[in-house]
C-alpha cells in the first residue's frame, strides 16, 4: 500500500521505531556512560579486542585533565606510528558525549586528511556502545556527511558538531568550541621559512574562530628547527605555541647512563627502531621519532660519508648468461638519469661555466651487498661551432655513456627543454645499435625534496659510494655547497640527477632475515589436484 502526497507510511514507520529505539538506547547508555575518557577508551578497544598500551592510557589520562582545566591549550607530540590520531579520534567522540552541544573543528594541512579524521569519529560513535544514541534518525541522516555532521543534541545550533578544513580553506564565520589541529604543519608548507611564517599567519585566524573558554588542541610532529611545535626558537620571537601544555612521547628515552626505556616495547622495540632509523635517516628519525626539531640542513650532505672505491666494470658471459660485477661485488640493479639543459660550452671545461645551466647524466648501481655505486656523472658540453645540433651532440654522448657502462635503460627528465630529447636520443639509440630504453619522467617533487630523500639515509648509513672519477667532477662540491632551505642559488644538477638515479632504485628485501614458517591456511584454500584423465 502506498501514501498519497504526505509520503510512504511505511517508511514513516521504519523512521519513528529507529528513534524510538536511539532514545532507548540514549537511555541505557546514560545509565553505564563511561566514568571518564580512560573507561571510554578501554570500552572502544575491548570492543573491537585490542589492549590499551601505557602510553594510550597516558595520553588519555593527560587529556581528560587538561579539558578540566582552566587554560585548555593542548600539544601532544608522540612518535609516528603511536596511534596519537586514533587516540584523538576517541578523544573528540567522547567530548561530545559529555556534552553533544559542543562543536568541533579538525584542522588539518589538507581537506583529505581533516575528512579522515572525521570520518573515524563517525565510525565511533556508531558503534560505541555509549555513544549510538548520537546518531541522528534516518530521516535526519542528511546531517551525517563525510566532512561534517551534527549528533541529536538538545540545542539547536548554527554549526555543525564536528566538520573538517584543510588549512587553505575557508573558515571564516565558523563557531567552535574545540579546535583540534591534527598534523597540521607537513613537510611540502613547512619546508621553507616563508611557508612556515604563511602557516603561522594563517593558524592565528583560529583566535576569531574558537569562542571564549574553547580548547584548543594541536597533534603532530616537527618538520623543522623552527617547528609549530618548537619549545625553544633562540631568537627574539617566542614560541608559537607558547603558554601551551605539553605531553611528548618520543618513541624511548635515555637516561644518563644511555639506557633506553621503549614507550611502546610490544611493536617499537630496539630492532625495529633501529631499522626506521636505518631506512629513514638520522634527521628525520630525530624529528619523527625523537620529536625534537633539527635543521634539515645539518649533515644531510656530508661528503664525509661517502665512500671511495677504484674498481671498474667486469663484464663476463656465461652458459648463456650475463654478469656484471664491481671488486667482487655482483651488481643487480642499475639506474641512469639525464637531467638536460641547455649544455655549457666545451670549452669552459666539465663543471665550469655558470651555474645552473648543466645537462648531467648520472649512472647508479646496486650490488648484492646492499650497497649503492655512484659509477658515473658526466657533465655534458658541447660545441656551438659544430655543424651537428647542440641536442644531436648531447644525445651523442648519452649513448656513448649508456654504452660504456653496460645500462639497460634511461630515464629523461621531461620538464621544460626535456621535453622533446626522448625522441631524439631513441633516434640516435637506434643509429647506433644500441638496445637501451629510454624512460620518460616527469618531476613534480621540489627539488630539494628529492636530494634530500635520496641521499638523507644511504649518506647516514654509509651505503652509498663514489668512483674515484665521480669524486673528480663538481658534484662533491655540489654536495658541500648545497643548502635546502629555499635561498640556496648555487649548481645543483649533478645532484638532481644523482637522485632520480637513487629514486629509480628498486626496494629489493634483506635476505638475511629468515622466512617466517608456513602455517597451514585455514581458509581452505591451497593447491588443487585436478584430474587428467580426459577422454575426446
Amino acid at each position: 500500500m502506498t501514501g498519497g502526497a504526505g509520503g510512504h507510511p511505511e517508511r514513516d514507520e521504519v523512521e519513528d521505531a529507529a528513534e524510538d529505539a536511539a532514545e532507548d538506547a540514549a537511555e541505557d547508555a546514560g545509565e553505564d556512560l563511561p566514568a571518564g575518557f580512560g573507561d571510554f577508551v578501554r570500552a572502544w578497544n575491548g570492543m573491537v579486542e585490542l589492549r590499551t598500551p601505557s602510553h594510550h592510557a597516558r595520553m588519555a589520562r593527560w587529556l581528560e585533565e587538561r579539558m578540566a582545566g582552566p587554560g585548555r591549550r593542548m600539544l601532544l607530540m608522540a612518535f609516528r606510528g603511536s596511534g596519537k590520531s586514533t587516540l584523538v579520534g576517541l578523544f573528540a567522540a567522547w567530548l561530545l558525549l559529555v556534552d553533544p552541544n559542543r562543536r568541533l573543528l579538525v584542522l588539518a594541512a589538507d581537506m583529505r586528511l581533516a575528512k579522515k579524521m572525521v570520518r573515524n569519529v563517525k565510525r565511533i560513535l556508531e558503534r560505541h556502545p555509549a555513544t549510538r544514541h548520537l546518531k541522528p534518525a534516518a530521516r535526519d541522516r542528511d546531517q551525517w556527511a563525510a566532512d561534517q555532521f551534527t549528533v541529536v543534541r538538545p540545542m539547536e545550533l548554527r554549526d555543525p558538531s564536528m566538520a573538517a578544513a584543510g588549512i587553505g580553506g575557508n573558515i571564516t564565520g565558523s563557531r567552535a568550541d574545540v579546535v583540534i589541529c591534527d598534523d597540521v604543519e607537513v613537510p611540502r608548507n613547512a619546508d621553507t621559512a616563508a611557508k612556515r611564517a604563511a602557516l603561522r599567519d594563517r593558524l592565528s585566524e583560529l583566535d576569531y574562530v574558537l569562542v571564549p573558554g574553547g580548547a584548543q588542541l594541536y597533534v603532530g610532529t616537527p618538520h623543522a628547527q623552527d617547528s609549530l611545535y618548537a619549545e625553544e626558537t633562540g631568537g627574539e620571537a617566542p614560541p608559537f605555541l607558547a603558554g601551551f601544555d605539553r605531553l611528548v612521547l618520543p618513541v624511548y628515552t635515555e637516561d644518563a647512563a644511555g639506557r633506553r626505556s621503549y614507550t611502546w616495547k610490544e611493536r617499537f622495540g630496539e630492532a625495529h627502531v633501529a631499522r626506521i632509523r636505518r631506512a629513514t635517516g638520522p634527521n628525520k628519525f630525530t624529528s619523527q621519532m625523537l620529536l625534537r626539531p633539527v635543521n634539515v640542513a645539518d649533515g644531510v650532505l656530508d661528503v664525509g660519508r661517502l665512500g671511495r672505491y677504484e674498481a671498474e666494470l667486469e663484464y663476463r658471459e656465461a652458459l648463456g648468461r650475463a654478469a656484471l660485477s664491481l671488486d667482487g661485488v655482483r651488481l643487480v640493479s642499475a639506474s641512469c638519469w639525464w637531467d638536460p639543459a641547455f649544455a655549457r660550452p666545451a670549452a669552459d671545461g666539465e663543471g665550469a661555466g655558470r651555474a645552473g645551466d648543466g645537462s648531467v647524466v648520472a649512472a647508479v648501481f646496486g650490488g648484492d651487498d646492499g650497497r649503492f655505486y655512484l659509477h658515473r656523472v658526466l657533465y655534458l658540453a658541447v660545441d656551438p661551432r659544430a655543424a651537428e645540433t647542440e641536442a644531436d651532440q648531447q644525445c651523442r654522448q648519452v649513448a656513448r655513456f649508456l654504452a660504456d657502462n653496460h645500462l639497460p635503460a634511461i630515464h629523461v627528465e621531461i620538464n621544460g627543454l626535456g621535453r622533446f630529447l626522448p625522441g631524439l636520443l631513441r633516434e640516435r639509440l637506434r643509429r647506433d645499435r644500441l638496445a637501451a630504453g629510454v624512460i620518460e619522467r616527469s618531476s613534480r617533487t621540489p627539488k630539494a625534496v628529492r636530494i634530500l630523500e635520496a641521499f638523507d639515509a644511504l649518506l647516514a648509513d654509509r651505503r652509498l659510494l663514489a668512483h674515484r672519477l665521480v669524486w673528480e667532477t663538481p658534484l662533491v662540491r655540489e654536495m658541500r655547497d648545497w643548502r635546502p632551505d629555499g635561498r640556496y642559488r648555487g649548481p645543483d644538477d649533478g645532484l638532481d640527477a644523482v637522485a632520480g638515479c637513487l629514486a629509480a632504485e628498486p626496494h629489493r628485501f634483506d635476505r638475511s632475515i629468515p622466512l617466517p614458517d608456513r602455517r597451514a591456511d585455514w581458509r581452505g584454500t591451497g593447491p588443487v589436484l585436478a584430474s587428467a584423465d580426459w577422454q575426446l
